[in-house]
């Protein structure tokens, strides 16, 4: 996967980590991001799409928007061996790769949570389709909204959630699909902390 796309001329190699080469891609396509286009050099949201084991910063990069596709390892960190040494996948070519490999190249619907959008399907949309050269890896992409608590988004991780069980505790099955239905867009369900919340 990796040498394709370096192949392809979408990606290089710096001090064993693969990136794809965002200049390169935007000289020959045009855009960077096809679902969220205002946020194309939001740093924040790219650190946070690379997380803790990338510096979006890093001198190895060509352009600091560069995005791993194969990440060295530090010491004590897993790795894989690979034709640049020890290291792992990056976050947003496992989920292409994986798809890819069982859609044969093209996906009709993508789905995932709107927090997904930048820098997440957009930089998955970039490898696949530079791995393939093609104009659209998919057709159609859903996002689904979060259900709030406090004010954050209701998450396992953060473990401010409320289980479907402990909600049918104090509404029917009935309201909650009312309620679900109801409300639309972004913050819009935040008011599900109301009618959910475990006391």
């Amino acid at each position: 996967t990796f040498r394709q796309i370096i192949d392809n001329g979408y990606a290089y190699s710096s001090n064993g980590s693969v990136y794809f080469d965002t200049a390169a891609w935007r000289k020959e396509r045009g855009y960077l991001a096809k679902l969220k286009p205002e946020s194309v050099g939001d740093l924040d949201a790219l650190a946070e799409g690379e997380g803790k084991f990338t510096d979006i910063s890093s001198q190895e990069k060509k352009n600091q928007v560069d995005f791993a596709l194969w990440k060295a390892s530090k010491p004590g960190e897993p790795f894989w061996e690979s034709p640049w040494g020890q290291g792992r996948p990056g976050w947003h070519i496992e989920c292409s790769a994986m798809a890819d490999s069982i859609c044969d190249g093209k996906l009709d619907i993508h789905s995932g949570g709107e927090d997904l959008l930048f820098p997440h399907h957009d930089n998955e949309i970039l490898q696949a389709e530079g791995y393939s050269n093609s104009k659209q890896w998919v057709n159609y992409f859903i996002h689904a909204g979060h259900l709030s608590i406090e004010g954050c988004k209701m998450s396992k991780s953060l473990k401010n959630f409320i289980t479907i069980k402990d909600a049918l505790k104090k509404n029917t099955g009935r309201q909650l699909r009312i309620h679900f239905l109801s409300t639309r867009g972004v913050g819009a369900s935040t008011t599900a902390r109301v009618r959910c919340q475990k006391q």
